[in-house]
């Protein structure tokens, strides 16, 4: 039997996810999170680590060392000290210091202000030539700060694209952001939207095990549900919540 899930094509999966999940988080503006140059440290040092333990380390670096050059100065032992609460501190810390003597090198101050002006693709390819900075972190930077028109894919929205039927189910992340960005608009509002819509998605309801499957809005084309509940009923679709609810937690931007 012919059902959504077998019949759009993944660029309609990658469109419909995008309506369906801006009405049930609802819009958001593109607005600068924090300060570039945070935006990038505090990306790198979240790689496999929450939030909490993240701002942590940041916070307990700045009060540590005062300000970039501090440090940059600082005995590498001591930095990864004070950033301890994130994966891998001793791999993190030199690669901290060498992304702050490249831009200081390179921009006389601690400053991406200039990636403003690049056009995107420039500004992926010298942002990804450091130590430990991926296309994820690279585009976050560059969209959440600079509109720039890229997608971040970290594993939440890599797993939701996957599982809906948006992209392969062998495509990597780094595959995953450009057969993504391909399907969207290049507008960075919308492309704002869908990083953080799936996201959150990946987070509270697409779970890495046992996915709330019961919750989702998008059972009505989604693959993994078609597989592993066959066609979603009337029933099952009348009973979908269409709004997240403040009461299941907090959506952390």
């Amino acid at each position: 039997m012919s059902t959504a899930a077998t019949t759009l094509t993944p660029e309609q999966k990658t469109w419909q996810n995008q309506l369906i999940l801006h009405e049930f988080y609802g819009p958001l503006p593109l607005e600068p999170r924090r300060p570039p140059m945070r935006e990038l440290i505090s990306t790198l040092l979240s790689h496999r680590t929450t939030h909490a333990d993240e701002e942590l380390a940041y916070n307990r670096m700045l009060a540590e060392f005062g300000d970039w050059d501090g440090v940059l100065a600082a005995p590498v032992a001591a930095l990864a000290h004070a950033i301890r609460t994130t994966r891998w501190p001793d791999t993190q810390a030199p690669r901290i210091q060498e992304i702050l003597a490249r831009i200081k090198a390179e921009q006389g101050a601690f400053t991406l202000d200039f990636l403003a002006a690049w056009p995107a693709e420039k500004g992926l390819a010298w942002l990804t030539a450091m130590p430990g900075i991926g296309l994820k972190t690279a585009s976050l930077v560059l969209l959440f700060n600079f509109q720039k028109p890229v997608l971040p894919v970290d594993t939440h929205v890599h797993r939701v694209a996957q599982r809906v039927g948006m992209i392969g189910p062998r495509a990597l992340v780094d595959k995953a952001h450009q057969v993504l960005l391909a399907q969207l608009p290049p507008d960075p509002v919308v492309l704002l939207n869908f990083h953080k819509h799936n996201y959150w998605h990946g987070q509270h309801i697409c779970f890495f095990t046992q996915p709330d499957c019961a919750r989702c809005p998008l059972k009505g084309f989604c693959t993994y549900y078609l597989e592993h509940y066959g066609q979603p009923t009337a029933e099952a679709l009348a009973a979908t919540p269409a709004h997240w609810e403040k009461s299941w937690g907090v959506l952390l931007h």
